[in-house]
Order: structure tokens, then sequence, then C-alpha cells
């Protein structure tokens, strides 16, 4: 594998860990959030916590997912095309998501400055959450690099689940 592929793989799971970790944090505070209110005693800010790891999770999920090719698809019509038919489909559908992820990172991209510089913050614990859309607009990028990986490497998944 070269350079650039072994460094797409690393991305992509570094971001899989952050998934994890987004995921524990998930579990975490809402198991502690249900322990503490049944002793009157609820977690301040439970709720905005597990919403930024929610969104955090999601978006970083993605580039693994794609990298497995772990998508769900539906194949009835596909595999009726023949050969030239698929590599025109494929090439298409990949082109489609890179135009569709790309747009998603830009606009994730201003909608965090616009965060940034209205200083805006979670409204319990006043955590800024400018970064939430910042990380969601990297994941999205490395969904772009990952679906021109397998543009180029058509048959071959960047990752083994």
């Amino acid at each position: 594998m070269g350079f650039w592929a072994n460094t797409l793989r690393k991305l992509v799971l570094l971001l899989a860990g952050i998934a994890g970790a987004g995921l524990l944090t998930m579990v975490v505070v809402t198991c502690v959030d249900v322990v503490l209110r049944k002793l009157g005693h609820p977690l301040p800010g439970a709720y905005e916590m597990v919403k930024m790891a929610a969104g955090v999770t999601l978006a970083c999920a993605l580039p693994y997912t794609t990298a497995i090719k772990g998508h769900v698809a539906v194949e009835y019509f596909y595999h009726r095309l023949g050969w030239r038919g698929r590599v025109v489909a494929d090439t298409l559908i990949r082109l489609i998501v890179m135009v569709l992820f790309s747009l998603f990172t830009w606009q994730l991209v201003h909608y965090g400055a616009g965060l940034r510089k209205s200083g805006e913050v979670s409204m319990t614990l006043q955590l800024p959450v400018f970064w939430v859309p910042y990380v969601m607009a990297f994941a999205c990028a490395v969904v772009v690099l990952v679906t021109l990986y397998h543009m180029f490497h058509p048959g071959k998944a960047l990752l083994e689940p």
C-alpha cells in the first residue's frame, strides 16, 4: 500500500476510534444521569454532552463505514446491468457521493465559523460548540478521500472489517 493509502487508513482508524469514544461517552453520561436522577440529582448538561457526542460519533463513523464498504446497497438492479453498466453506475454514484460530501464539508466549515464568530456556547454548561461542525467537516472530507480511493481501486476496500 502506498503512502497516500496508508495515511488515509490511519485517518479512518483514528476517526473510528473517536467515534467509539463518542459512543462510550454517550453511554456513560446517560447511565450516570439515570442513576443520579434516581438519587434526586440529575447530571447538569447531560443532554448537551450526549447531543455533541452523537454528532461527532455519527460523523466520525462514516469514513470507516465507507472504507469497509459497509453501507446498505440495493443490488437488485445493479446485478442486472452488464459489466460496462456496473462501471458507469459505480463511477456516477461515487462522483455524486464526492460532490455531496464536499458540499457537506464546505457547509459545515462555514457553519462552524459562524458559531465561532458569534461565540455560541451550550445552554447549561456554557461549552463552546463551534468545534463540533469542524470535526464533522473533517470526517466528511475523509469520506470524499475514501470514495476517491475506491474509485481508483475498484473492487478493493480500503480496510477490512
